[in-house]
């Protein structure tokens, strides 16, 4: 059976394992071995560590229950906190430094997690392995599942956000740098609180931190056995571009009033008339997994059924969230196939249609953080563009709406003689199709996505992972699996079943060679120990459960009852 054919089989079944221990699934790909327990010798003595270019600033240990997750307590740890290789910027004289705090349990695992941040850094969030990594809210996070976990600013801190941008060094850190300099650091840490290194290290993160998540996988393969990457944005400067273009298109059919109307971007497309759209979108796609759930899990077949200037009624007279303007379509239609400059040469991926695009969380990204804040336009003027545009910060609106995507969005290539990578280098992967040293040494990589994401599109996602496919000849699944969560937001969110403990799948398959075959995902309805999803539909079950299925099998209703995954397979 040809291999591609056979991967397809097995992933049908309800475990890969049913196929055969020795298909050809896995045939030549080493299996590595299981993570062995350990206990935390003594805390206070890590004070003492000593690092190449490593300053510990404290170590002591915290009792039980000081931390808490999902209203469960977290077991005894040593908070171990410190920096490594402090400088003075001769560019723009400010003291930099990678700050970083490790989190090592009393009872190990045995294994380390390096947990990515999000946005732009600048802070050393709790190292808990809980939020950070992905999810609506695990459970049970890395730190009371026996990982020591690390988490850092990236090289710069708060006060710092975002003129780091005008350091060379600063912006190669937030890239790239700062994961392969703490990683040995991280275990030596181990290896002295604990008396001998990681058996296993995983690296997790969402959104900047699932693209330090993908960039590891091509740049430091050697130093993880597993990648959790959660909504990454691998192709953050394009993403960021594309969200400035974005706000010129909302800008054309805003109705705002003021003295800054364009901050009112959000009126361009107001809740009621993106229920409006989601509706529509219900209505020709929701049906066709076999069941009307509120969830469009084949994408794929939506992509063909859907027709928005079809499917959503036409404005013959005044907006009353019954209808969109004709003007309105051209616009959504624009925002949903992607960024083009002037010349139509695409400059980011499109977006799918999913109701998803109700959430907040949508609006945010479209209508917010496309023209204000610390988001998309200070990270394009500041960080990504070669020279930065020091201006931009003044006024981040008028920088967004007076954006060149033919002049200026090129910047994110460009190089000179102070930055000598660009953006485009720095920030994301150097060959993400090229992941052959991660295949060989048995190392595993799961990417999820949601499929509602308003600023890194779940399609760029799957267009990559299509191509790695491609590469390997229909065998990327053999160590890359990508999940795409209908309805679910940036990270979290969104009509969907948004809580899933994909870190586990992870470990199973990393150390146990189960394959990822589904991932159950849960609704956070009232009650949910990891918080409540505001947003979930009130006809939903508080705990609806459904399937995650690696791309390109879709969960498929097989009867019973729709509340629950069990109903659902893995097909075509």
């Amino acid at each position: 059976m040809p291999h591609r054919h056979l991967a397809l089989a097995c992933l049908a079944g309800a475990l890969l394992a049913g196929c055969g221990g020795d298909d050809e699934v896995t045939i030549g790909l080493p299996q590595l071995a299981a993570a062995r327990p350990g206990t935390l010798l003594d805390c206070t003595t890590l004070g003492g560590f000593r690092f190449a270019a490593t300053t510990v600033t404290a170590a002591s240990l915290v009792p039980a229950g000081t931390l808490s997750n999902a209203g469960q307590p977290v077991g005894e740890h040593c908070l171990v906190t410190g920096r490594m290789n402090e400088r003075t910027s001769a560019v723009d004289g400010q003291t930099y430094a990678i700050g970083f705090q490790m989190r090592l349990p009393r009872e190990w695992s045995g294994r380390l997690l390096y947990q990515g941040n999000g946005g732009i850094d600048g802070a050393v969030v709790t190292a808990d392995g809980g939020a950070s990594i992905g999810s609506g809210g695990l459970l049970r996070n890395g730190l009371q599942a026996g990982f020591a976990v690390i988490s850092s600013d990236a090289g710069h801190n708060a006060a710092q956000n975002p003129l780091f941008g005008l350091d060379p060094q600063a912006r190669l850190n937030y890239g790239y740098r700062a994961v392969g300099t703490l990683t040995p650091m991280a275990k030596a840490l181990v290896a002295a609180a604990y008396g001998r290194g990681p058996d296993r290290s995983y690296i997790a993160g969402t959104s900047n931190g699932g693209r330090h998540v993908m960039v590891a996988a091509a740049r430091y393969t050697a130093q993880y056995d597993g990648y959790l990457a959660n909504s990454p944005g691998f192709n953050l400067p394009k993403a960021a571009v594309a969200q400035l273009w974005g706000a010129q298109q909302w800008r054309r059919v805003a109705t705002g009033t003021g003295t800054a109307p364009s901050f009112d971007l959000e009126s361009a497309l107001p809740v009621a008339e993106r229920r409006l759209i989601a509706q529509a979108i219900l209505t020709r796609c929701d049906s066709l997994d076999g069941a009307t759930d509120g969830l469009v899990h084949d994408a794929a077949a939506c992509r063909g059924a859907f027709d928005l200037a079809r499917d959503v009624p036409t404005c013959s007279g005044a907006r009353d969230g019954s209808c969109l303007t004709a003007e309105q379509k051209v616009v959504v239609a624009a925002v949903h196939a992607g960024a083009r400059n002037s010349r139509g040469e695409a400059l980011y991926s499109r977006f799918p249609y999913d109701p998803g695009l109700v959430s907040t969380g949508w609006a945010d990204w479209k209508f917010r953080n496309s023209v204000r804040g610390g988001r998309d336009p200070v990270a394009v003027a500041h960080i990504f563009s070669t020279p930065p545009v020091t201006t931009a910060l003044s006024n981040t609106l008028d920088y967004a709406l007076a954006f060149n995507v033919d002049s200026d969005a090129p910047r994110i290539f460009a190089v000179d003689a102070a930055y000598a990578e660009s953006a485009m280098a720095f920030m994301t992967p150097p060959d993400p199709l090229n992941l052959d040293a991660l295949r060989e040494r048995g190392a595993k990589m799961i990417v999820v996505h949601g499929a509602a994401d308003g600023v890194f599109s779940a399609d760029d996602t799957e267009a990559w992972y299509e191509a790695l496919d491609r590469r390997l000849g229909g065998r990327a699944a053999e160590a890359v699996r990508f999940f795409r969560v209908p309805g679910m937001g940036h990270s979290r969110g969104g009509p969907a079943t948004d809580q899933y403990d994909a870190l586990a799948a992870l470990v199973a398959w990393v150390e146990g060679g189960t394959a990822p075959d589904r991932i159950v995902a849960s609704a956070r309805g009232a009650g949910n120990p990891g918080g409540a999803n505001t947003e979930l539909p009130a006809g939903w079950a508080a705990t609806r459960t459904r399937p995650l299925c690696p791309h390109p099998l879709v969960a498929r209703f097989k009867g019973g009852d729709v509340e629950t995954a069990a109903s659902f397979a893995c097909e075509r």
